[in-house]
């Protein structure tokens, strides 16, 4: 496999998307994996670009045809990742990440273990909440449901391979920038790409 697959995993509102679109134009090497999702689009995002937004008999339908490489529900919606079209990606060269929850991240992991995993972690509870506030999109109740399971959720930073906690978000961006590119220098990697160039080390 060419490819490098990051997997970027947070809480609801820890600034991963924030952090991932930063790092995309930072790196135009970095690839965005275009899940699919039940949910309903926000302001701004647009079918094919931030998700696939689908209904949940398409959803359940694509499911059970074996088309996701991993899925999950979460706050009541659908997420998935086709792995034929991540596969397609890797196989091409193409270094790929996937914005997904800690239970997406074990089933990709299941699969590609050599995945490089990266947690982002608030600050603080308290400033989570206050996060979540400030987006001014959630009611009282689901940012309360929000709260609770991210504290489930940040008790599973240890089964990645890096954590960022983002108090700074420049520096959290030159962190997951960092990581990327130390990633890319793994000798397995820099092999992969580079076979022509190290062939001549493996003769006798």
């Amino acid at each position: 496999m060419a490819g490098t697959l990051f997997v970027v995993t947070a809480p609801s509102g820890a600034g991963k998307t924030t952090l991932v679109k930063g790092l995309l134009e930072r790196d135009p090497k970095v690839h965005l994996s275009v899940s699919y999702t039940t949910r309903a689009p926000r302001i701004g995002e647009e079918d094919g670009r931030e998700y696939h937004f689908v209904d949940v008999d398409r959803f359940q339908e694509l499911r059970d045809r074996g088309e996701f490489l991993e899925w999950a529900e979460v706050h009541g919606n659908y997420y998935g990742t086709s792995k034929t079209w991540l596969q397609a990606q890797l196989d091409a060269g193409r270094d790929t990440l996937l914005e997904i929850d800690w239970q997406g991240a074990q089933q990709v992991r299941r699969v590609f273990p050599e995945a490089v995993g990266v947690f982002i972690l608030p600050p603080s509870i308290e400033e989570l909440d206050q996060r979540l506030r400030g987006r001014g999109t959630d009611s009282e109740a689901v940012i309360a449901h929000r709260l609770l399971a991210a504290r489930d959720e940040m008790r599973h930073v240890g089964e990645f391979a890096y954590a960022i906690i983002n108090d700074n978000l420049h520096v959290a961006l030159d962190d997951l920038v960092a990581i990327i590119r130390a990633s890319r220098l793994r000798y397995v990697n820099q092999h992969a790409r580079y076979s022509h160039y190290f062939a001549f080390l493996e003769q006798d």
